[in-house]
């Protein structure tokens, strides 16, 4: 059962790896190759992922190594990433999503490269933004709010006015800290969030006036917003 719920917003920020594109195949191959070569539990790397830019995961799973350490292993995580690129796929509903929208309503906010955010979204087939704010942009990846409050300044627009869209628990706490209104996109149910959809197909969006409007369909179990969200 789900609801239809709606909520308006000046522009919408999104998360990209598994918020707009799925690319869970490529990141885990990648990732598990680099605990077999640092002898690490393959779990324990993996858990460590989801939000975080590859700077902090490999900081924080290599914590005796200097800094020229941490940035030779970025780079070769990067380089491999690089290759497989171009497997990965849409999140259902993202493409069309994206295309409803006039092009300074949106953004992404990513801990991936630069050059990957736009390897990834032209390998899945979605619209390049004229904002994004990547790993390179930022001094602190999420949890930190400092990306998304900083794609809001970009966009000129203001953060509380400003619907968040993240898969993932450090990206929906930096939402949170942000002051802008997270939209949890196939999130653990445990992760909080006023809005929580499956994937995008359940977004709809209108634009009038300079305000985007969104009907969105939610579990039922979700279905009231929190006290202060505008409807």
């Amino acid at each position: 059962m789900t609801a239809l719920r709606a909520v308006t917003a000046r522009a919408l920020l999104f998360d990209m790896d598994g918020t707009l594109v799925d690319s869970a195949d490529s990141i885990d191959r990648v990732w598990r190759a680099f605990a077999t070569r640092h002898r690490l539990d393959p779990a324990t790397v993996i858990a460590a992922l989801p939000g975080r830019t590859a700077h902090d995961i490999v900081a924080g799973l290599l914590p005796a190594a200097d800094l020229s350490i941490v940035g030779a292993e970025v780079a070769w995580i990067r380089e491999r990433e690089e290759a497989t690129a171009d497997t990965v796929t849409e999140i259902p509903g993202a493409r069309r999503l994206l295309t409803s929208l006039p092009e300074r309503t949106w953004a992404v906010v990513t801990s991936a490269s630069r050059t990957m955010t736009e390897r990834r979204l032209t390998a899945a087939g979605l619209p390049l933004p004229a904002v994004a704010v990547c790993a390179d942009d930022v001094r602190a990846g999420k949890p930190d709010p400092e990306g998304f409050r900083a794609a809001a300044r970009l966009l000129d627009v203001d953060i509380a006015d400003c619907l968040l869209f993240e898969d993932s628990a450090p990206g929906l706490l930096a939402a949170h800290r942000s002051g802008g209104t997270p939209v949890a996109v196939a999130a653990p149910a445990a992760e909080p969030a006023p809005y929580r959809v499956d994937d995008l197909t359940a977004v709809t969006a209108h634009v009038s006036n300079g305000r985007i409007r969104l009907e969105i369909r939610q579990p039922r179990a979700h279905a009231e917003p929190a006290e202060g969200i505008r409807l």
